[in-house]
């Protein structure tokens, strides 16, 4: 990468635009360190900067490492704005639908609203190109602190990062009772932005164990594309409906595709004691149709290899009791 790229992109990180009301905000700053840091360890690998779970941890522990004035933390704004830098070197990419929403700035002032409609940020290649070469980010991290936080002691956070393991161990080993105890806590403590990305981290989490379970795999036609985390041909579906229970355990869940994950939300379908699939005759369906849900009638799901995440029966007959339209 020549000189020039670098000495580009220098200048812009060392002259980001602010909302001076406060003074310089720090958002901005915070959230290009993160990425940089993402690109690091391969959490990033090319233009497409994706919302995960990691990233806004990263985001989340540099706040705290850095900031010390006082400024309220905040993920979406910076990511929403960095569209406005000089030289167009960030785009928002709408998920399908938004597209007019992401026009309206007061509606990304939250963190759910800017992941509900943002699919991905594109950054321009050269940035790209200097991300991924550990000089250059070495010299724009380090800029970045001398502007921004000037005399402030930085230590990269650790990796891999504990409060991630920490959200799969309560998932995998608290009670219903305890995981909602902990959530309630921490909406009377925390910021509502902050609350916002605890719950978002929470759900992708169990959203990633359950697409690993089932090996990327429809449990029920056996459908499998796979690729990045960050998209994915199937979802995770929650036997009984988290908000009843606050029970996101994985034997709560299974993986269906999005038009079977409906169907099964909506009581179209669901599975018997020995995990096979029924089919309400409540619905009126194409005959015609090779998708007709009728042709999967008693077939029998694909299950986990490992029996302690087994979908649990109980909440089957749950399902059928409560939701299914039989």
């Amino acid at each position: 990468m020549s000189e020039n790229a670098l000495t580009y992109y220098l200048y812009a990180f060392t002259h980001l635009k602010f909302d001076k009301s406060k003074g310089d905000a720090p958002h901005k700053p915070v959230l290009l360190i993160s990425i940089l840091q993402a690109f690091e360890r391969k959490l990033i690998a090319d233009s497409q900067i994706y919302i995960t779970p990691e990233l806004t941890d990263l985001f989340k522990t540099n706040w705290n490492l850095l900031v010390t004035t006082n400024h309220t933390l905040g993920f979406a704004l910076p990511f929403y704005h960095l569209k406005n830098e000089r030289g167009g070197w960030w785009e928002l990419v709408p998920k399908p639908g938004c597209e007019i929403w992401l026009q309206n700035a007061g509606s990304m002032k939250t963190f759910g609203n800017l992941n509900a409609a943002v699919a991905y940020a594109e950054i321009d290649q050269n940035l790209t190109i200097l991300l991924k070469d550990e000089q250059s980010r070495t010299v724009l991290k380090q800029a970045l602190l001398e502007t921004y936080f000037p005399g402030q002691v930085f230590t990269n956070p650790g990796f891999p990062n504990n409060h991630l393991n920490d959200l799969k161990r309560e998932m995998l080993e608290e009670s219903p009772a305890e995981y909602i105890a902990k959530l309630k806590s921490l909406k009377t403590r925390l910021d509502p932005e902050t609350y916002q990305i605890e719950v978002y981290s929470r759900d992708s989490i169990f959203r990633r164990e359950i697409v690993r379970l089932y090996d990327d795999m429809c449990c029920i036609t056996g459908a499998r594309v796979s690729a990045p985390y960050s998209f994915s041909m199937v979802d995770a579906c929650h036997i009984v409906p988290f908000y009843k229970t606050f029970n996101n355990h994985p034997a709560n869940g299974i993986a269906l595709c999005p038009n079977l994950h409906r169907a099964f939300d909506k009581g179209a379908i669901s599975i018997d004691d020995d995990y096979c699939v029924i089919v309400s005759t409540t619905f009126v369906e194409s005959e015609n149709s090779a998708y007709n849900l009728k042709m999967l009638a008693g077939t029998q799901i694909h299950l986990p290899k490992d029996e302690q995440f087994l979908p649990d029966l109980k909440a089957f007959a749950w399902h059928r009791e409560h939701t299914y339209k039989g």
